[in-house]
């Protein structure tokens, strides 16, 4: 497969998670505004920091690594070990499920169950939601790697809507259930989303369809069970390995990605109320972010981790590859560059409107604003660390990645020890400015990787890193007119003040966006080619 046909099938996989994403974000925003109706906010506290934390531990810990190694490989390969490895994933789950419930239980501090009611099933749950969609975990590596894109979609959506409407009725019928609510609607998701990827397969696997595609590298849904392979070897050992080095990174990079819940977790910083109000603004925060740039950074790590050979730097590989991996990597950069900068510049003056509209007085008259607009600057450096990671993590060799492992224990150390920190001075905004810190140095270390494996080509992708002087002008009024306009139209002066504040808003916004359109005219190029391409694609599918 050449490098500009998954390329193709990267745009595609981009576009399609970034519908599913405004789907899923667009649902839970709803949800959540509806819940803030009829739960307290302590619930939602336990809910969102705490269980939550356990679940996506659990899971991040289990099959993080195995991903991305499994992921990696080529097209020649044994995947029957790549499956056997894969399965390894279950084990490990439980053992995490098991280890981790116990600290939840036994070593954190219980909630008041006359506010806070079924806590410890509720962790049992949690944890057992987890090792259940760890089951689906061959399912999904095979379907990413071959492309299989309306299954994620279809899977994915059917998941969180099932999911999003069982929450919404116990929560209607019976609140008085407390965390059952939540325990039970995450079960039945993850049950939902392995059935799906299940009952594909087993449709898939021995039809025409299948025959004709003969990149399959299964024929029945038992080849997809672990079993010992001819060679006698259980698993690939290279890939072993490199699951290993991702490993220690995941443990790491999990420590950055929730340290905050951890630090609200086991040092018990915040009340659950407080963490409750800090996760809502936090997910409203990044809910934008997440449409954006979690599809693309997942979809276009696929496409470089097929286009680039590990061990090998830029000189010593296919110079059409690495031209094309070199153009969509500036392209990128220069995407999350304009979004980031948009929602930091506008944010900044709309994040109390934004929250008392979704909260209403108990989410913009307390912190919340400030919280919101300190994210809105966290969004730009989460933006550009998500593309220069992406494109990082899938050309580094396992030494590089063995040696970046290092980098990640410094920062995750001085990412607790700076949130503590931080948060005794200034409260939950500490949280936001440890983050920054965090994420301006793993720029920096990624950044210093590309410019050094591009160092011997002509390519130089970080020049996606710069705006035309007019655009930056533009963002830079933009600020000081909406700024000027919340101060004299905004939170307080009533609804058609507030309106008028929103329409200077959008005026502005079409300003930059039209600016933008005239000077990154590299930009529009390369998002008008590949748009093209996901629709031809899907035309012919």
């Amino acid at each position: 497969m050449g490098s500009q046909e998954v390329l193709g099938q990267a745009a595609r996989l981009a576009s399609s998670g970034l519908l599913l994403q405004v789907l899923f974000r667009l649902i839970t925003f709803v949800l959540n505004a509806f819940i803030l109706r009829f739960l307290s906010k302590e619930i939602i506290g336990v809910v969102n920091v705490r269980l939550t934390l356990l679940y996506s531990t659990t899971i991040f810990l289990a099959r993080e690594a195995f991903r991305r190694a499994c992921l990696s490989g080529g097209v020649q390969r044994d995947w029957n070990q790549t499956l056997n490895l894969l399965w390894l994933t279950v084990p490990l789950g439980i053992f995490w499920s098991l280890f981790l419930g116990w600290v939840w239980l036994q070593l954190l501090e219980v909630p008041n169950p006359n506010v806070v009611p079924h806590y410890g099933p509720g962790v049992v749950l949690f944890g057992f939601s987890a090792v259940v969609e760890l089951l689906g975990e061959p399912f999904w590596v095979l379907a990413q790697a071959h492309m299989f894109i309306r299954l994620k979609v279809i899977a994915e959506s059917l998941s969180v809507i099932l999911k999003s409407v069982l929450t919404a009725f116990l929560v209607l019928w019976l609140p008085h259930w407390g965390l059952y609510i939540f325990s039970l609607a995450q079960l039945f998701y993850t049950a939902v989303l392995v059935l799906c990827y299940v009952i594909y397969f087993t449709k898939l696997l021995g039809s025409p369809e299948a025959t004709k595609q003969h990149t399959l590298p299964v024929s029945r849904v038992m080849d997809l069970l672990p079993k010992i392979t001819r060679s006698g070897a259980f698993v690939n050992w290279t890939e072993a390995k490199l699951t290993w080095s991702f490993f220690k990174q995941s443990f790491l990079k999990q420590i950055l990605t929730e340290g905050e819940r951890y630090v609200m977790t086991f040092l018990n910083v915040l009340n659950f109320g407080d963490q409750g109000v800090y996760d809502i603004v936090n997910n409203l925060g990044s809910l934008v972010a997440r449409l954006i740039f979690q599809p693309i950074e997942e979809s276009f790590y696929i496409f470089f981790a097929k286009v680039l050979e590990r061990e090998k730097d830029a000189t010593l590989q296919k110079q059409e590859d690495v031209t094309v991996a070199a153009m969509v990597l500036e392209s990128l950069l220069k995407l999350a560059l304009l979004a980031g900068m948009t929602i930091t510049v506008f944010g900044f003056a709309y994040s109390q409107l934004a929250l008392d509209i979704y909260g209403g007085a108990m989410l913009s008259s307390g912190s919340g604003p400030v919280l919101l607009r300190s994210y809105c600057l966290y969004v730009l450096l989460l933006a550009i660390n998500g593309v220069t990671e992406c494109f990082t993590f899938a050309a580094m060799s396992k030494e590089e990645v063995n040696r970046y492992n290092f980098t990640m224990l410094a920062l995750s150390s001085s990412f607790l020890v700076l949130s503590y920190l931080l948060t005794h001075w200034c409260g939950s905004v500490g949280f936001i400015l440890a983050n920054c810190f965090n994420m301006g140095i793993r720029i920096t270390q990624s950044l210093c990787f590309i410019h050094r494996y591009y160092q011997g080509s002509p390519h130089r992708p970080l020049a996606g890193l710069r705006l035309s002087p007019v655009l930056l002008g533009v963002f830079a009024l933009s600020g000081v007119i909406t700024s000027v306009s919340e101060v004299f139209l905004c939170c307080e002066q009533g609804w058609l003040a507030k309106l008028a504040h929103v329409t200077v808003g959008t005026f502005c916004l079409g300003v930059t966006l039209r600016t933008a359109f005239l000077t990154e005219t590299k930009l529009i190029h390369f998002l008008r080619t590949q748009l093209g391409k996901s629709r031809l694609t899907d035309k012919t599918m």
